[in-house]
């Protein structure tokens, strides 16, 4: 036994790419249940280290640098680690499984199936950062997608490569307007990050709006709120560098991700763990940075002919639409949609406040007879709003003012076509034509 080991090894110092290479391992020198310390080791940015023995350690990610030291993240959860247990690198960062193998599969933020499914086998390699593009390999929005929602179709188009956010507060129906939109999206791959929401809203949502043959063409990378903030940045990331490979390969990418907002919180956490001042909101400034790196990243490849169309969403804490999150993303998207709680506690549902929305791309990707029709109903719309307490209060006199009059007698017609049932799917030609028919005589 003791010859055959001696051999082998002696016969591998004599192969010509032999190179002998130590092992890389570090020290625990402070922890703080979240921000770990170690000393005695040199790895770059986001390397995934494993700190403590294999059963009852965890892994961790490097974020920084200080004082000669080297700043951990924690991925994991509680663990009995003690001082200057063994810090030791696992892989080389930056990088996820990205391939047709993932269809249909639902992974964690560290690229781990977490459906019971088995393995992963045959997924290729992306960057998890990205590839950065020129500005000049983005194409333009050209073409509508179909989304299945007919007040979006018809008055927020929605173009394949598109950027928008979907604004709202908390139980505003954001989760069951993306429900409508996964089942009637005409994508060749859906994308979906659930990102730092409810564990309970994760099987709900694969089990209600990601079924049938919609769950065949999706990738979802869950992670829930109770996860690392590191991790919920990675599984940001992550479902990102998935849908830039299927664009590489002329694919049309849809992408969800619940919520952009919950990501900006990881960003708070760790920005503030590592000493970063507090500004609006208590956001350090990493945070706000972190939004556009993201965002960015989809858009149409003249190259490949693939597109990403990304839907975020965006939660207003407070109802505050001055949030730091919600006027920074409605800044760099390319629309947003808001949702409206007054609305919703009317039962007008889905709950899109027509008023303050916008598609940036729609003038671009419609005919004239629908552009001229969508305008024609907001403007009947922000009559009405404006003179909505006279009319309730009854100091209106009909007559007064031909503008207010039409607007009265059309307000049933426009709530009529702005609310669907979430079962309910209106095409894209359906929607215009309801559209044209109703308010295009005006």
């Amino acid at each position: 036994m003791l010859n055959r080991f001696t051999d082998s090894y002696l016969e591998s110092l004599g192969l010509p790419d032999f190179a002998p290479a130590p092992k890389v391992a570090g020290r625990l020198a402070s922890f703080d249940g979240l921000l770990m310390e170690a000393v005695g080791l040199t790895v770059p940015v986001g390397t995934v280290c494993q700190v403590g023995d294999r059963q009852s350690g965890v892994e961790a990610e490097v974020i920084g640098f200080r004082n000669g030291r080297t700043l951990l993240m924690n991925l994991g959860g509680p663990a009995a680690l003690l001082p200057q247990a063994p810090v030791r690198p696992t892989g080389a960062p930056g990088e996820a499984e990205v391939g047709a193998a993932l269809l249909g599969r639902v992974v964690d933020g560290a690229g781990k199936p977490i459906d019971g499914l088995g393995p992963i086998r045959g997924a290729g390699r992306w960057p998890l950062a990205g590839k950065l593009q020129s500005p000049l390999d983005r194409g333009r929005v050209l073409h509508p997608l179909d989304v299945g929602v007919r007040a979006i179709n018809g008055l927020l188009t929605v173009g394949q490569g598109q950027r928008i956010g979907i604004m709202a507060g908390s139980g505003v129906g954001k989760s069951v307007l993306l429900g409508m939109i996964v089942r009637a999206a005409e994508a060749d791959v859906i994308l979906i990050g659930l990102i730092g929401e409810r564990s309970r809203e994760v099987a709900d949502f694969l089990e209600t709006k990601v079924a049938g043959d919609a769950r065949k063409r999706a990738v979802v990378v869950a992670v829930p709120a109770n996860h690392s903030p590191v991790l919920r940045i990675r599984g940001a990331l992550r479902v990102h560098a998935i849908a830039e490979a299927f664009r590489a390969e002329g694919k049309k990418v849809l992408l969800i991700m619940d919520s952009l907002t919950r990501v900006a919180h990881a960003g708070r956490e760790i920005g503030l763990a590592l000493g970063e001042p507090a500004s609006a909101r208590g956001y350090p400034p990493s945070a706000i940075a972190m939004l556009p790196n993201l965002i960015e990243r989809a858009g149409t490849d003249v190259h490949s002919g693939g597109s990403i169309t990304a839907i975020y969403t965006v939660l207003a804490d407070g109802d505050d639409g001055n949030d730091p999150v919600v006027d920074s993303a409605r800044s760099i998207l390319d629309g947003h949609i808001v949702l409206s709680r007054q609305l919703a506690e009317r039962g007008v549902y889905p709950a899109i406040d027509i008023g303050p929305s916008v598609s940036r791309v729609m003038t671009d990707i419609v005919d004239k007879p629908h552009l001229k029709a969508a305008r024609t109903l907001r403007r009947h719309l922000a009559t009405y709003e404006e003179n909505r307490d006279l009319v309730l209060m009854g100091a209106y006199r009909a007559g007064a003012d031909p503008a207010i009059d039409t607007a009265i007698a059309c307000h049933p017609a426009v709530m009529e076509y702005i609310k669907q049932d979430p079962d309910e799917q209106v095409s894209l030609p359906d929607s215009a034509i309801e559209l044209i028919g109703v308010f295009g005589a005006d």
